[in-house]
């Protein structure tokens, strides 16, 4: 599993190209021979990029939901709505489909946040915003989630 490490500020262009910082890109150097799936996340209003690795160990997950449960059926339509597969180019651009855009609100300014596997893209004023919200839940937030029993996770 893929660890990445750090938070970047970079720009993208009036098309959506966006050039990851050269720290990132070295982490994510193994990987660009074989793409990414870029898509909407599921509780921001911001996009997810996967390596194709962690995409395919996602959809070997999901892959087992049961079809003929509806519950299922939406989950899995909702998840895969706007994916798209992106390329990071010899000069270390990749470019971010228009609708996913819009969806995110992305603008200028982006946030490369990196979040465990995958690396989250936020337009940078809602990036500070929602981290300045969380502010003040954190310590609750970190003490309900990791602080369960004694003998760690």
């Amino acid at each position: 599993m893929t660890n990445f490490i750090g938070t970047y500020e970079c720009k993208a262009d009036t098309k959506g190209r966006v050039m990851l910082p050269v720290a990132l890109k070295s982490q994510l150097a193994p990987m660009l021979a074989n793409g990414f799936v870029v898509k909407r996340a599921v509780f921001q209003s911001c996009l997810e990029l996967y390596p194709m690795e962690e995409w395919n160990a996602m959809m070997q997950k999901i892959g087992k939901l049961n079809r003929f449960n509806k519950k299922n059926n939406d989950f899995i339509r909702r998840f895969t709505a706007g994916v798209k597969m992106v390329e990071v180019d010899a000069t270390g651009r990749f470019l971010i489909p228009k609708d996913l855009v819009n969806f995110a609100g992305i603008s200028k300014e982006i946030v490369l946040s990196s979040a465990i596997n995958i690396i989250e893209i936020w337009d940078k004023n809602k990036y500070e915003q929602v981290i300045d919200d969380a502010t003040d839940d954190f310590a609750d937030l970190a003490e309900e989630v990791m602080g369960g029993d004694d003998d760690g996770i």
